[in-house]
């Protein structure tokens, strides 16, 4: 049970780094610019998750600084948190942009489609287009010499950090659906792994360190301080999306991206909101830590 260890470190070092940059850029965050009116009304910053790719980046540079040093750290971790810095990194510029273009009248699948046929390249449809690249450069280790799997695994990838986007509709709930999606992978790749755990947890370190990162934007996010926005959803997702291509077998990859597409696809016309809302636990789970909603106040 080594590999969980290394998890709980990756996780700590990632709430540290967070914590470190957002405290750092709590004052270029309240410009105008970064400036949002969230679902209640309130002016929060946005873009604040862009602190998650940048812990990724600094935890990735401490350990290739100790690497040199003379520090021997499982190769698989290591390889974990270097293609999950490239993810993160990607996705959380492309969600930068987004949060900082806001697009008028092209939302969902179909506005950015129809803002391309136009002839216009929204933020969003950038990232529809170059969201996919991404993943297929960070998932190419991983997928080997195989077209189909390289296809699948980045669609993982990429339909991970759409659907990390879709609940960012209210203060948590990303984080949150993001943690109970990270415990169900452990359990996975512990139980159901198809190699010793030892050799597959490792795996996992890239998503731990960016849910360390994610934990500690948490509070400041529930007080509505700030906003995460598409540069803190987009990585988060990519980085569960690619830790299931580490670690998971070919039959539940396939199972995943089945499960990520019907999900993707249903958002154009369910409310993911509405859903939450009326499954008690689910709401429960939503709404803790949450300020109060007002009687007659929006729901996220």
């Amino acid at each position: 049970m080594s590999g969980v260890f290394v998890l709980i470190e990756g996780f700590v070092v990632g709430m540290i780094w967070s914590l470190v940059v957002w405290g750092g850029l709590r004052a270029t965050l309240a410009r105008p610019m970064f400036r949002r009116t969230n679902y209640r009304g309130a002016e929060l910053s946005t873009a604040a998750g862009i602190a998650v790719p940048v812990a990724v980046w600094c935890s990735g540079a401490v350990v290739a600084v100790l690497v040199t040093l003379g520090a021997e750290p499982d190769p698989f971790a290591v390889t974990s948190l270097q293609l999950t810095a490239l993810a993160v990194g990607g996705f959380g510029l492309l969600g930068l942009l987004d949060d900082l273009a806001v697009d008028e009248g092209a939302s969902g699948y179909r506005g950015h489609v129809k803002a391309l046929l136009s002839g216009r390249l929204s933020a969003g449809a950038l990232k529809m287009v170059v969201g996919p690249a991404v993943a297929l450069v960070v998932v190419q280790p991983a997928s080997g010499d195989s077209f189909w799997w390289l296809l699948i695994d980045g669609a993982i990838v990429a339909l991970a950090a759409n659907l990390a986007n879709l609940f960012d509709r209210a203060p948590g709930r990303v984080t949150k659906v993001a943690t109970i999606a990270s415990a169900a992978l452990v359990v996975a790749t512990i139980v159901g792994g198809t190699g010793p755990v030892a050799d597959l947890v490792p795996g996992l370190f890239g998503a731990a360190v960016v849910m360390g990162a994610a934990w500690a934007l948490l509070m400041p996010e529930l007080r509505e301080e700030m906003m995460l926005g598409d540069a803190g959803a987009n990585p988060i997702g990519a980085a569960l999306g690619l830790a299931v291509v580490f670690t998971q077998s070919t039959v539940v990859r396939a199972v995943v991206v089945v499960v990520l597409l019907a999900l993707n696809l249903a958002s154009e016309r369910v409310s993911f909101s509405r859903v939450i809302d009326r499954v008690a636990l689910f709401r429960v789970i939503d709404r803790f830590g949450r300020r109060p909603v007002e009687p007659g106040g929006g729901t996220g």
